[in-house]
């Protein structure tokens, strides 16, 4: 863990590197390498071609961040990590932000229950 899901309208597409995106977004984790392991950290984006933007006669745009965080961290650490990977996302969409209406949101779960994986990946990084 962490996991991040980006999903954004395809109306976006044209207008901004997706992956550029997802690189920061793990760029901006990973300054957090004492509670964000780099062997768990997934990220990945969804284009929605499907949606209705508030009353739906603009071609208006949004960016929905999912981040999900297994247990076990303050939420003083949960808010920094949060409030610094809200603020990579903002300025990446800077740009289109001044030129069209975009939302932008980010919500954080974070599992209370035990989860179920296997991973290899952290041994890389020992």
């Amino acid at each position: 863990m962490p996991h991040v899901i980006i999903e954004y309208t395809d109306n976006l597409a044209e207008e901004t590197d997706i992956g550029v995106l997802l690189k920061n977004v793990n760029t901006t984790l990973l300054t957090h390498e004492d509670v964000i392991p780099i062997g768990g950290l997934r990220t990945r984006a969804i284009a929605l071609h499907d949606y209705c933007v508030a009353d739906g006669t603009e071609d208006d745009a949004f960016v929905h961040v999912t981040i999900k965080l297994g247990a076990g961290r303050s939420e003083e650490t949960i808010k920094k990590v949060c409030d610094d990977l809200f603020e990579s996302i903002k300025k990446h969409f800077a740009p289109i932000f001044e030129q069209r209406y975009l939302a932008l949101s980010m919500e954080i779960f974070e599992f209370t229950r035990a989860t179920y994986k296997q991973n290899n990946i952290h041994v890389r990084y020992k």
